[in-house]
């Protein structure tokens, strides 16, 4: 007799959403001179909170296309048909991507290609063709060959005019190629590189093929205890490879090292089974942890209205004066906290207050954005 089916798991939403109020968080500083420094992505090598956000999406991009594919295909759905609509989502991502970084003035000229949405709609299509053409074992070897070639790439190729320039800040492997094939106007750092840009997009495919095999082996075993215990002992194993992988090949969230994907993909993994564990088979902590929920059935809605929002108010502003929006309603806020840091971290948390309305809405109508 077939497995049934795998329901909605709540805890994969609940990780969602915390990720994305997170994501929300670290983005919207009331001041970004004043930002505490777990919150903002690190200059170079390294890790903080900010640079474990994006890689938990595409790490969970892996997973929801395992759960959700092994459904549609259990109705019957053809290989066929689950390929054009994946890839019509991925073109839809694509463009949503383009419009977030080009609100609110749209300007072609420094339009910038790359970025969050349109990663997501790249490693999401891939996961897709190969859960559907490829084997788990496949999978793994493929992705083993993707982290092991991308550091020997880095490592060992040399950048025309300059040489091999293994981790340098400037003159990297990934920035050259940010440089020479993609306008320099349409970088995210105009004349130098893009952290979403082309070679680094390879590494970010593994993080959602990490997650792609998480979730085959949720999607075959259940919600169990040893699935829990399993997934927090291959987080472990990612974990401590990532860490160790390190002493070579520097955690990089701006290059996405080798050890950056490992240990990022060891760390959810390892929060995955943790919340499995409690809320999936205990039934704990679900009301506690509603907002996540919330913000985990909307991902798409609460990031997109984010940074709309987030846009507008930085981008016009308070007739006659010199502040733009953002710097006008966050003025008062500093005037009655002492502590900048403080007063900084208080307006991102109140804007993720406000992110969440819109999206709890939906929630309560039972209205979930999907592509």
């Amino acid at each position: 007799m077939d497995k049934p089916v795998l329901s909605r798991l709540a805890s994969l939403d609940v990780l969602r959403g915390l990720t994305i109020a997170l994501m929300i968080l670290v983005n919207t500083s009331g001041d970004g001179k004043h930002t505490y420094a777990l919150l903002e992505h690190a200059a170079w090598n390294g890790l903080t909170i900010a640079d474990v956000v994006f890689p938990c999406f595409l790490f969970m991009v892996g997973i929801s296309v395992a759960i959700s594919l092994t459904g549609r295909l259990k109705r019957g759905v053809t290989h066929g048909a689950i390929l054009l609509q994946a890839a019509r989502r991925s073109a839809v991502l694509f463009v949503l991507g383009l419009a977030v970084n080009s609100f609110p003035f749209f300007d072609l000229h420094t339009l910038r290609i790359f970025g969050v949405l349109q990663r997501i709609a790249i490693c999401s299509f891939i996961a897709t063709v190969l859960f559907l053409r490829a084997r788990p074992r496949t999978i793994f070897v493929l992705t083993a060959g993707i982290l092991v070639g991308y550091w020997a790439l880095l490592r060992w190729t040399p950048v025309p005019g300059v040489g091999v320039a293994f981790m340098d800040t400037h003159n990297n492997l990934p920035a050259w190629v940010d440089r020479h094939l993609l306008p320099v106007n349409h970088l995210y750092s105009a004349g130098y590189y893009d952290p979403e840009g082309l070679l680094s997009t390879f590494p970010s495919i593994a993080t959602s093929l990490l997650g792609l095999l998480a979730g085959m082996w949720i999607v075959r075993h259940g919600r169990s205890y040893l699935t829990a215990k399993r997934l927090g002992a291959a987080g472990a194993t990612c974990l401590l490879a990532g860490l160790l992988w390190s002493l070579w090949f520097p955690l990089n969230k701006r290059l996405w090292t080798s050890s950056f994907v490992l240990l990022n993909a060891g760390l959810d993994m390892l929060m995955l089974g943790l919340l499995l564990w409690q809320i999936d088979l205990r039934g704990k902590a679900k009301r506690l942890l509603y907002p996540a929920l919330v913000f985990g059935t909307n991902p798409l809605a609460a990031y997109i209205f984010s940074e709309f929002l987030a846009a507008g108010l930085s981008s016009f502003h308070v007739p006659g004066s010199r502040l733009n929006l953002q710097q006008w309603i966050y003025q008062p806020l500093a005037a009655h906290i002492s502590n900048p840091y403080m007063a900084s971290l208080v307006y991102a948390v109140l804007f993720v207050g406000v992110c969440f309305v819109p999206v709890a809405v939906l929630y309560r109508r039972k209205i979930y954005l999907r592509l």
